[in-house]
């Protein structure tokens, strides 16, 4: 069992893998929308899975394995020749934003419908023939975004104009020679002798005084008046191997502000149940469903706004990256005291931010260490996640939260505990203690909140040390 629930899990990485780099790979330009809108469906992909069950209507456990085990597959092998990279930079159309937002609608439409309807079966007892009606909709509303690739295949005049991708201005090719080697060196070699007072140039500016330098350069280079030293690797926004973004700061700094920022956010999704509990809530499967909603929300919200800062304002991705922890750390200071309500405000900020997370890191590494080698660095960031859990809730949150209870324990039932076994086992002492109270997770959230702070520190560094190379990226497309 444990060696199938290791490939089932695995299996969900390869799922996402796939479909995240290969829509980055076509979407260059729009990295924030793209894995948005695909940490979206990944968020909602539970309560489908969930409706689609419900429709079938078998009380038999098996038969619930037996659809999540073969649905998913048989899906994945249908499109298997679909989805893949197609040059998609090469056909980038003014047409994109409003594509984009027509499925952010469907999206958000898609939310709240399945909201409704989990609501509705959870306080009415519907009959089969209602459900199914549902379950119906939910597929038309799944199945609206092809309506985006169906009518651009047939409005769309081929002829039509399209944009340029962002890529850095390079001069133009000599006869003869190679056109791919001469080029990087000297851009490389510009990047490294150009005076320091140039990166303060507004970036109209900025990228003439480059452009002429790195002309000087080319044309002295092949006249031999000067040796162009190879560089030793790629620098920011080139393509990186796993290997090489390693041995840079700025990958480990994303690492670790999503190890801190992500892991808190995971450590409150894990125990939030027995958070409500010790404040007194009894239904705590409502936070578990808010969180969930307010999760989803993070991922499309965080990818759109995200957006909306580098494009509109050329500012680094790592700024939201920075905002989303700070809505955390505050979150997490509303589950330290337990004021009234705090739990429905700690939730809406812990899943906003938690779930922004998931939308800015992917399109922030691809914009730094390239699109080649994506999939293997996206998937090593991925294990802060897991990584941040284990130190947040395997060690602080639970120990804490032990010691607590028990010293609730020793300060109620003193007397019992010293009145031998038999009255242990008649008042229940041997069950798993319980802490009530907001002091169970008060020391708890309030180390989060700071470590959040921490993550908010790490990314305002990497946006410090990446906003030449946003300016770079996304100047342009200001102007």
């Amino acid at each position: 069992m444990c060696i199938l629930i290791f490939i089932g899990n695995n299996g969900e990485t390869y799922f996402n893998t796939a479909a995240l780099v290969s829509c980055v790979q076509n979407f260059p330009k729009s990295r924030g929308p793209v894995v948005g809108i695909l940490k979206g469906f990944a968020g909602l992909s539970g309560a489908i899975l969930t409706q689609i069950y419900a429709m079938i209507h078998s009380p038999d456990h098996a038969s619930l394995i037996f659809m999540v085990a073969v649905g998913p597959a048989m899906v994945v092998i249908a499109l298997m020749f679909i989805v893949r990279p197609v040059g998609g930079h090469r056909q980038v159309r003014s047409s994109d934003g409003t594509s984009f937002t027509f499925v952010y609608s469907v999206c958000l439409l898609l939310a709240a419908y399945l909201m409704g309807v989990m609501l509705l079966e959870d306080l009415v007892d519907l009959s089969h023939t209602t459900v199914m009606i549902f379950t119906g909709v939910l597929f038309i509303l799944l199945l609206i975004p092809i309506v985006i690739p169906v009518s651009l295949s047939f409005f769309l005049d081929p002829r039509d104009p399209v944009e340029e991708p962002l890529l850095p201005e390079t001069p133009e090719q000599e006869p003869g020679k190679s056109g791919q080697e001469t080029p990087e060196v000297i851009f490389s070699e510009v990047e490294d002798e150009k005076p320091k007072e140039v990166d303060l140039l507004p970036a109209s500016e900025r990228q003439k005084r480059i452009a002429q330098l790195q002309a000087k350069l080319f044309q002295a280079a092949a006249e031999g008046a000067v040796r162009v030293k190879r560089r030793r690797g790629p620098h920011r926004g080139e393509d990186f191997t796993l290997m090489q973004a390693l041995i840079k700061a700025d990958f480990w700094l994303i690492f670790f502000s999503l190890l801190l920022g992500s892991g808190s956010g995971l450590t409150v999704i894990d125990n939030l149940g027995q958070m409500s509990q010790s404040l007194g809530y009894d239904n705590t499967h409502i936070f578990v469903s808010m969180i969930s909603i307010w999760n989803f929300l993070g991922r499309v919200g965080g990818g759109y706004f995200s957006e909306i800062i580098v494009r509109d304002y050329a500012y680094p991705r790592p700024v939201a990256m920075a905002i989303a922890q700070l809505v955390m750390a505050v979150g997490h200071v509303f589950f330290a005291f337990g004021w009234p309500g705090a739990l429905h405000i700690g939730t809406l900020l812990i899943g906003l931010g938690y779930g922004a997370h998931w939308a800015i890191v992917p399109a922030a590494a691809s914009e730094l260490f390239g699109l080649k080698k994506f999939g293997a660095l996206y998937n090593f960031l991925t294990l802060a996640n897991p990584a941040g859990s284990l130190v947040f809730s395997g060690l602080i949150a639970s120990s804490i939260y032990d010691r607590e209870a028990e010293k609730q324990a020793h300060g109620n039932n003193y007397l019992l505990q010293n009145s031998g076994s038999i009255f242990s086992g008649m008042f229940g002492l041997n069950e798993p203690l319980k802490c009530e109270g907001s002091i169970c997770y008060f020391l708890t959230s309030l180390i989060m909140s700071a470590f959040c702070i921490v993550a908010v520190v790490l990314s305002m560094i990497l946006v410090h040390r990446t906003k030449i190379v946003y300016a770079n990226l996304y100047g342009k497309s200001r102007r």
